[in-house]
């Protein structure tokens, strides 16, 4: 009897422990299976969610895009002048208006009404059409039309009042169309009079824009439908007028990327839960068979060793990847580099940097400097291949390892597959951020088989990269270790130049007024001359000096010599070019007063020249310099203008007083179409916001003529000189005074 109860107890604690363990499995797997579906569908949503906000985003940017071209060429003195005249030149209307808004900002129908809303000019793609055009357009416009000639008298007027736009459907087209008053710049804020010629400009939103959205943000496959049903697997974003009207709807494939994990990780999964129910019904037949205290003993052990091995697999994950990005740091890399050269592998490393990182982190905060490096890891990763080690060697500096390379060309096509990568958007914490990479690349065929010297070549040609303008890519040479020692060379010769004060001076190159081609001013130019390697050009040593500190010792240098300069002629200015360096120092703008002061110099005689990286970089800090400079009565003047970002932007928030036509475009003058509407374009603008013009690089006469035709202030360039000594300033003075009483 006692025998039989034990096999009873016996069998039902076997009963207990395998439904538990079927009650275990069941649940597991259901929570398993409910937590899959959930992340999926909310990874999906997310997306949704994002391409929803993308789409948006561009129609607005669309919109806003519309009004602000047309705003540049309506709200003007010049137009506004030519449209009231009683036989406006429509010609002047086609090069300054409609084709430049067509050529430049996609304008696709531009249209003049006069005070009685009746049209006068039509442009339709690009060609000048019979003002009766309009009349396939008026009806839908109609209200656009009202609420500028009406503001007042619509609830849904912008508080702009002088214009309105909104999205409507035009000829069975979805469209953003701007309806503005042409009025001068003066009267940009007045009440409407009601007498005002309108402008109306069209830009459709099917078409083109529907292939920048798939260019620019990504959108997959956009079309435009007036019927609102989706297709098979499509989202829909409605176009809705401010008036609450349904234009028509814009229908997409969405990305679904937790769809797309939970194909890859449902197999995955399945196999799993089935490795885990036959590891729990071992473990239940093991736990059947081992009721003894060793057996449970054993069993702790057993766990014990488990959880070891775990831990020391963790330890071991954390000691070669990166905690941000879950990447290799340099000490896998390092090992996988010694690894492959010691193998004899043919092997490339990358070295990059992310240019413009610091302006993120300063802008947008470290959080959103952290996404931006997980996000750069992640493109990166999507684009290698799987023998590939892809490291964050620490901050923005990342590191890739090639290895069975086939030729130079193939990694050039990777470094470019990577630039293009980059220069994408990043969508960090609702804002669009636009960085760029650079990067550097060693051979290990070419530079031999030592691991740190295959990393300082990199190096040498990730810096040579960033030299270069960033955004790109180098590939070491030995040219490039040569002028790095160079360099080296250069910072202690011209350390000592600067002690000495032996081998530096100044030449001045004169600035004429188009006018009447008398000098008004000079560029101050630092030359080095050298004593044993005669002239050494400014491109040279002017970025040693920017990367060692001293360009705020030489900068200062400059400075004084050409306050001495404009002591001896007050009737000239002089300016002087400042790097983004010295911006960056403490005390900047009280430092260059001080020097002004203590030479007895004008300040209204020294315009400080600069380039836009200097505004780019530490906006407020710079901002504040200059307002202090130009409230001590400085002038200021933007550099290069039209070789950066050219942003209308700065110009407003800086408040400059000059920008500088580049040469690169002054140049190609009678020889490229292109070249002259730049030129063209850049003097209205200046003179609309009042900014003096100066153009340089002029080198011809042809080149003088387009310049003044086109309402230049002043020139620049090997035309009238070339950059003299001061010794000869005095006879460039002279003969301007014999110019002038000529004349």
């Amino acid at each position: 009897m006692a025998a039989a109860r034990a096999e009873q107890s016996l069998q039902e604690f076997r009963l207990r422990v395998m439904l538990l363990v079927i009650a275990v499995m069941l649940g597991a797997g259901l929570l398993g299976t409910f937590g899959l579906y959930w992340a999926t569908s909310r990874s999906n949503a997310i997306s949704v969610e994002r391409e929803i906000l993308e789409m948006r985003s561009a129609l607005n940017f669309a919109i806003e895009g519309l009004v602000q071209s047309q705003r540049g060429a309506t709200v003007s003195d010049e137009s506004a002048a030519e449209l009231r005249k009683p036989n406006p030149d429509w010609r002047w209307v086609d090069e300054n208006m409609a084709f430049w808004l067509r050529t430049h900002f996609d304008h696709q129908q531009f249209y003049i009404l006069n005070a009685k809303d009746v049209p006068v000019y039509a442009m339709v793609d690009g060609v000048r059409s019979e003002p009766g055009s309009y009349d396939a357009i008026q009806a839908a416009s109609r209200r656009l039309v009202d609420i500028v000639r009406h503001p007042s008298g619509d609830a849904n007027a912008p508080g702009d009042i002088t214009y309105a736009a909104d999205v409507m459907s035009l000829l069975g087209r979805p469209a953003a169309v701007s309806v503005m008053r042409n009025i001068p710049l003066a009267d940009a804020g007045a009440p409407a009079s009601g007498v005002e010629p309108l402008v109306v400009s069209v830009r459709f939103l099917d078409g083109p824009f529907l292939q920048q959205l798939t260019k620019r943000n990504l959108i997959d496959s956009p079309r435009f439908s007036l019927d609102a049903q989706p297709g098979d697997g499509e989202y829909a974003f409605p176009l809705v007028a401010k008036n609450g009207l349904t234009i028509g709807s814009i229908f997409w494939q969405p990305h679904l990327p937790g769809t797309t994990v939970m194909h890859a990780l449902g197999p995955i999964i399945g196999l799993a839960s089935g490795l885990m129910l036959l590891i729990m019904v071992l473990l239940a037949r093991w736990l059947l068979r081992s009721r003894h205290q060793q057996q449970t003993t054993l069993d702790e052990l057993k766990t014990a060793l488990i959880e070891l091995k775990v831990s020391e697999a963790q330890a071991q994950h954390l000691a070669f990847h990166d905690a941000l990005t879950g990447l290799p740091n340099r000490a896998m890399f390092n090992d996988r580099l010694d690894q492959a050269l010691a193998q004899g592998e043919q092997a490339a490393v990358l070295l990059l940097d992310l240019d413009r990182f610091k302006h993120v982190n300063d802008t947008l905060g470290h959080a959103a400097g952290d996404a931006l490096i997980r996000e750069f890891g992640c493109r990166i990763m999507e684009i290698m291949r799987t023998s590939d080690l892809v490291a964050r060697l620490g901050g923005d500096e990342f590191a890739i390892l090639c290895v069975g390379i086939v030729s130079q060309a193939d990694i050039e096509t990777l470094c470019q597959r990577i630039i293009e990568v980059v220069r994408q958007p990043f969508n960090l914490i609702g804002s669009h951020v636009f960085v760029g990479v650079s990067v550097g690349v060693s051979l290990a065929s070419a530079t031999g088989s030592d691991r740190v010297e295959l990393i300082r070549k990199a190096d040498i040609a990730l810096y040579r990269a960033k030299s270069d303008g960033r955004d790109c890519y180098r590939v070491f040479t030995a040219s490039m270790d040569d002028t790095v020692k160079m360099r080296g060379t250069i910072e202690e010769e011209l350390r000592g130049a600067l002690e000495t004060g032996e081998g530096l001076v100044v030449h001045y190159q004169p600035q004429v007024a188009c006018v009447n081609e008398t000098m008004v001013g000079l560029e101050a130019l630092v030359r080095w001359q050298h004593p044993t390697r005669g002239l050494i050009p400014p491109d040279q040593f002017i970025s040693v000096a920017e990367e060692t500190g001293l360009i705020c010792k030489l900068g200062e240098w400059v400075l004084q010599q050409s306050c001495a300069v404009s002591c001896r002629w007050p009737q000239l200015f002089v300016a002087v070019n400042f790097s983004p360096v010295q911006f960056r120092s403490p005390g900047f703008a009280n430092r260059v007063m001080e020097i002004v002061r203590d030479c007895h110099a004008d300040p209204r005689q020294i315009e400080l020249e600069v380039t836009e990286s200097v505004l780019l970089d530490d906006g407020n800090l710079v901002r504040e310099a200059l307002e202090r400079l130009r409230a001590a009565g400085f002038r200021v003047a933007l550099d290069d203008f039209g070789t950066g970002y050219s942003s209308l932007s700065y110009l407003r928030r800086f408040q400059v007083d000059k920008i500088k036509i580049d040469r690169s475009f002054v140049q190609p003058l009678w020889q490229s179409v292109d070249a002259a509407a730049i030129v063209t374009a850049v003097l209205t603008l200046g003179h609309a916001m009042g900014l003096t013009v100066t153009a340089e690089g002029v080198e011809t006469h042809e080149q003088q003529r387009f310049l003044e035709a086109a309402g230049c202030d002043v020139m620049q360039g090997y035309l009238f000189s070339k950059a003299v000594p001061e010794s000869k300033i005095a006879e460039m003075v002279a003969a301007t005074k014999r110019m002038r009483g000529a004349a």
